[in-house]
């Protein structure tokens, strides 16, 4: 079993270029579909965000218009209502990349928030495990 780490925002906003603010989190299905893959496979998820602040959904991502449909919004919500690991985020900052068997980061404007506060960008998780960083080319998962 391996142990994954999905490293999510925790911002609630984004900041435009006019001082205005933008809702935004963790865009549901990048967390949800892979969440849900991980798990059935019978690893751990472990889930960290900067400040260990819980993470906030991206209601945008919600809408069956942008889900794909009803259906596929009521899986993605169901799917992260059962996440236990969501309401009990890891700081970010404390976690041992070493320890981790694979990183990922769920997408959406909310990493563009916050996850460069804390440095994480610049850790270089691929450097942990002796990989080089995905690119052109590149087919490791």
């Amino acid at each position: 079993m391996a142990k994954v780490l999905f490293v999510v925002s925790g911002a609630t906003y984004w900041v435009l270029k006019d001082g205005s603010r933008y809702a935004t989190g963790y865009w549901a299905e990048e967390f949800a579909l892979p969440y849900k893959k991980v798990t059935e496979a019978g690893h751990e998820v472990v889930v960290a965000t900067p400040n260990g602040v819980t993470p906030n959904v991206d209601m945008m991502s919600l809408r069956p218009s942008m889900a794909g449909g009803e259906d596929t919004t009521l899986e993605l919500e169901s799917i992260i209502r059962s996440a236990e690991v969501m309401r009990r985020p890891l700081k970010l900052s404390d976690v041992r990349l070493e320890d981790c068997d694979a990183v990922y980061l769920p997408g959406g404007h909310g990493p563009m928030a916050d996850l460069w506060e804390d440095g994480f960008p610049t850790r270089r998780p691929h450097a942990h495990a002796g990989l080089r960083p995905p690119g052109p080319g590149t087919t490791e998962v």
